[in-house]
């Protein structure tokens, strides 16, 4: 018998004399929560490396680690991903107390390294002394591309505003490709349906935030977050751009940092003649929240939206005058048409809240009109007995308790919208 088989023989003979639970709960000790194990910085000074109030964890993990999110084999398990700031030059490090392996004949361990190595690219660093090294040649780090808007943010904490700057770039400026490659491994972690795109096509725009800073009497730049835009081709000679990826960086995020990102690339293509509207592709909740706001506060002050005009009703007007001056589609111009018309109305007033609330409904009873249609149909086509089945599944004082539902949960979403409005 070869070794490796005697070795099996003995872990088998092992669960047959110790019980297979007993041997489940000696290796599943040697799983790891990849979310937990997962160490990530954006590090300015080498005193960073050591302190843990600087280091965030993925919010996903799955598609590197598979849907468990687990690693199996080890105990104690730390993957570390720690970025310089501003070039995200990398430290790769993989630590653990122990290994399945030393324990347990034949039971192999996860190949960890294999899987990160499939996102970061090479060149990364496996020591700490290489990665201290690059930092102290960060000063010559600058933004990538072209400076579209500055804004400062007030910090609590150090008391003082701090400056942050919005760049569009492509892939023609020297060592964006790299600093991109490093970048986008970051919607891994935190892009639940996350993939990498293909950069060799010449319809992405790029959009990057970056955080001045000062070290030592210079002045630095850190990255805070991105966006990608592919503009799409519409006959016969406009274009669509389509927002792909955007990602705020955990250290930075609820610092209104996604409204400026977003406004600031809604007005760069406002000022296109070719741009017919700008949309995005399978937006998150978040990001809906997000447009909704930006888009609201664009808009408010068009004629179209001040408030006699509200009180008349969605209307074509609106549609043009949003879709030519902001690049606003008329599904989305239809949204902050609802949001300001909430601001407009009285809801105390019994006859302006009922003409709101009618309002909304009719737009939110379509669907339901839809299956209403396609019953009909059934009525002509189906056997008794099929047409019980389908008659069972529509319930209509289901729908009017959906519908409500919807509504209510509608304006609740729109007065947070209008919240944040007055606060900016």
């Amino acid at each position: 018998m070869c070794q490796c088989a005697s070795r099996q023989h003995r872990v088998l003979l092992s669960i047959c004399l110790f019980g297979l639970t007993a041997m489940e709960k000696k290796l599943a000790e040697y799983k790891c929560n990849t979310n937990e194990a997962i160490q990530l910085k954006l590090v300015r000074f080498p005193e960073e490396l050591e302190d843990d109030n600087t280091t965030f964890n993925p919010e996903y993990s799955h598609q590197v680690f598979g849907d468990d999110e687990v690693a199996f084999g080890y105990k104690g398990l730390k993957i570390l991903l720690y970025y310089i700031a501003g070039n995200l030059s990398t430290l790769f490090r993989i630590e653990y107390t122990s290994k399945v392996n030393e324990k347990f004949d034949c039971v192999e361990a996860d190949d960890v390294e294999s899987k990160i190595r499939e996102i970061i690219p090479p060149g990364f660093c496996t020591n700490t002394d290489d990665f201290v090294s690059l930092l102290e040649k960060e000063v010559n780090f600058k933004p990538f591309g072209t400076l579209l808007h500055t804004y400062s943010v007030h910090n609590e904490e150090a008391g003082d505003d701090i400056t942050y700057q919005i760049y569009k770039a492509d892939m023609t400026c020297p060592g964006f490709q790299e600093y991109h490659e490093r970048l986008q491994t970051f919607l891994m972690w935190f892009i639940e349906t996350a993939s990498f795109i293909d950069v060799d096509d010449e319809r992405w725009n790029y959009f990057l935030v970056f955080e001045k800073y000062n070290k030592d009497g210079a002045t630095l730049f850190a990255t805070v977050g991105y966006m990608t835009v592919y503009n799409y081709y519409v006959y016969p000679d406009k274009t669509r751009p389509r927002v792909s990826q955007m990602l705020i960086l955990p250290p930075f995020q609820g610092e209104g940092h996604g409204a400026q990102l977003l406004e600031t690339v809604h007005r760069y293509y406002m000022s296109s003649p070719t741009v017919l509207d700008i949309t995005a592709e399978d937006p998150s909740e978040n990001y809906v929240k997000l447009r909704d706001f930006v888009l609201v506060k664009l808009c408010k002050d068009l004629f179209c939206f001040s408030p006699g005009r509200l009180m008349q009703g969605f209307s074509q007007e609106m549609v043009v005058e949003a879709q030519q001056k902001l690049k606003i589609n008329k599904q989305h111009a239809r949204r902050v048409y609802e949001i300001l018309r909430l601001r407009a109305t009285d809801m105390g007033d019994a006859e302006q809240s009922r003409s709101y609330r009618l309002d909304i409904k009719r737009r939110l009873i379509g669907p339901y009109k839809k299956k209403q249609r396609e019953l009909a149909k059934m009525r002509r086509c189906l056997r008794p007995e099929e047409l019980t089945n389908q008659l069972n599944q529509i319930d209509l004082n289901m729908q009017h308790e959906q519908l409500e539902e919807s509504f209510q949960q509608l304006v609740s979403d729109y007065r947070r919208v209008l919240e944040r409005l007055a606060q900016a």
